[in-house]
C-alpha cells in the first residue's frame, strides 16, 4: 500500500519493534498526527477472547474523564413525560413510533439511540438495520433505561461503548490529538481499568495480547502493557 510523504516521515519516528511506555506512546501518537484537522487518537486492544462464547463477548460503556472531543447526536425513543426529560437533558431528537418509522425509511442522522424498556418491542423490529451499525440500544451499555436524562448527559459528557469484533479486538477513540498526552493517558487508563474488570474467568493465558495507539491516518505505536501495572 502506497503511503503519503507525511505518513512516511511520521512513521520514521516510530520503532516498530519497540513497545513504548504509555506516556511516550501517546506523545508519539500526537507528534505523528499528519492531518490538517484535529485528529482523533484511537486505542486498539487485541484480547485473548472468543466473542462467539457468550461469557467472553464482553460489552459495556465507559464515561471518559476528558470526553472524546466529539459531539455525539443522541436520539431518545420514549413516551410521555420521559420525552420532556430527554429534551431538557440535551437530546438532539426525541420521539416514539413516528421516529421509529422514520428510521425504517432510511433516516440515520444520529450517533446513539437511548430507549426506554417499553419501546424496545417496537424498536426491535429494526434489529437487522440497527444491529450491523452498532446502533441497537442495549442494557449493558446503559442505553436501555428509564433514566433517560442520565443516559443523555453521560453520552454528551463523553461516554463511549466497547465491544469486540469477530476476532477479539476492541478499538475505541480516547480523545483528540489536541488533548495532549496527559489527558489522553487519563482517558486510556479508565478504558484499560474497565477492560481489566470484565476479564472473563474462563480465559487461559494472557488476557491482553497487544495494545497499540494511533492518531487518525497516523502510524500504529505499540504500548508496553507492563508499564500499565
Amino acid at each position: 500500500m502506497k503511503r503519503g510523504k507525511k505518513y512516511v516521515e511520521a512513521a520514521k519516528l516510530v520503532d516498530k519493534a519497540k513497545a513504548y511506555d504509555l506516556n511516550e506512546a501517546l506523545e508519539l501518537a500526537v507528534k505523528t498526527s499528519t492531518t490538517k484537522f484535529d485528529a482523533s487518537v484511537d486505542v486498539s486492544f487485541r484480547l485473548n477472547i472468543d466473542p462467539r462464547k457468550a461469557e467472553q463477548n464482553i460489552r459495556g460503556a465507559i464515561v471518559l474523564p476528558n470526553g472524546t472531543g466529539k459531539t455525539r447526536r443522541v436520539l431518545v425513543i420514549c413516551r410521555g413525560a420521559k420525552q420532556t426529560e430527554a429534551t431538557e437533558a440535551g437530546a438532539d431528537y426525541v420521539g416514539e413510533a413516528e421516529i421509529i418509522n422514520k428510521i425504517a425509511q432510511g433516516w440515520f442522522e444520529f450517533d446513539v439511540i437511548v430507549a426506554t424498556p417499553d419501546m424496545m418491542g417496537q424498536l426491535g423490529r429494526l434489529g437487522r438495520v440497527l444491529g450491523p451499525k452498532g446502533l441497537m440500544p442495549n442494557p449493558k451499555t446503559g442505553t436501555v433505561t428509564m433514566d433517560v436524562a442520565k443516559a443523555v448527559k453521560e453520552i454528551k459528557a463523553g461516554k463511549v461503548e466497547y465491544r469486540p469484533d469477530k476476532v477479539g479486538n476492541i478499538q475505541m477513540t480516547i480523545g483528540k490529538a489536541s488533548f495532549g498526552a496527559a489527558k489522553l493517558a487519563e482517558n486510556f487508563k479508565v478504558v484499560y481499568d474497565a477492560l481489566m474488570k470484565v476479564k472473563p474467568s474462563t480465559i487461559k493465558g494472557a488476557y491482553v495480547k497487544n495494545i497499540s495507539v494511533a492518531s487518525t491516518m497516523g502510524p500504529g505505536i505499540k504500548v508496553n502493557s507492563d508499564s500499565l501495572k
